[in-house]
């Protein structure tokens, strides 16, 4: 059943793997032209849900093993370029044909792609804002944000939160890696009440904002 079905897009989400990673379709209705964002697993599960549209690429948000399961055998079936950024490369089996920096873009049909870099969770990851939908990979879900190694890497990752997500429209919806989507809006009001708190200095792992 697909999550948005507008005039210009329609975007699909496909729950797969052992660690329940969201993939997610997206397809420019007026083209046909469509893309995946992630690869968890289940190939052609994948495939499968392509059908009827014309696939154009296979977009990265980081390079964790639970979202990259089946990139390879993606692209050799699909034949179409895999798009991530140059630091989120380097484990994978075969370099990403289209490396991409924050405030680049990428046509999908009649579609536009907005690339914004938001490091933290890894230092290469990405979201891809498509309109009022951004697929915002492990970098923020609803409740918090995703999971950080170091108290610097915490501050980096509440930076990309601070400054670019929530930088756009509080009625923009946020498509996570796992888990439900949310809204800007929502998101803000969560992140208000932990900025609101004192914090320990070394904080960092799994946090959440209203702990």
């Amino acid at each position: 059943m697909a999550m948005i079905n507008d005039n210009g897009i329609f975007i699909d989400r496909l729950t797969l793997g052992p660690y329940e990673t969201n993939a997610y379709i997206a397809v420019c209705l007026e083209t046909k032209e469509s893309l995946i964002v992630d690869a968890p697993a289940r190939a052609s599960v994948i495939i499968a849900s392509l059908k009827g549209t014309k696939p154009r690429y296979i977009l990265l948000t980081h390079d964790h093993f639970d979202h990259t399961g089946v990139i390879t055998s993606l692209r050799s079936r699909l034949k179409v370029p895999l798009v991530a950024h140059s630091l989120d490369s380097l484990q994978l089996k075969t370099p990403p044909e289209i490396t991409m920096e924050d405030g680049d873009r990428l046509k999908l049909g009649k579609l536009e792609i907005r690339v914004l870099h938001t490091p933290g969770h890894t230092p290469g990851g990405l979201c891809f804002v498509i309109g009022q939908y951004v697929f915002v990979g492990d970098t923020i879900f609803p409740g918090g944000p995703g999971h950080t190694e170091t108290p610097d890497d915490f501050q980096q990752i509440l930076k990309s939160i601070t400054e670019k997500i929530f930088s756009l429209p509080d009625d923009t919806i946020l498509f996570p890696g796992h888990g439900d989507n949310t809204t800007v809006k929502k998101a803000k009001e969560e992140y208000a009440a932990f900025a609101s708190r004192p914090h320990d200095p070394d904080i960092c792992g799994d946090v959440t904002w209203l702990m």
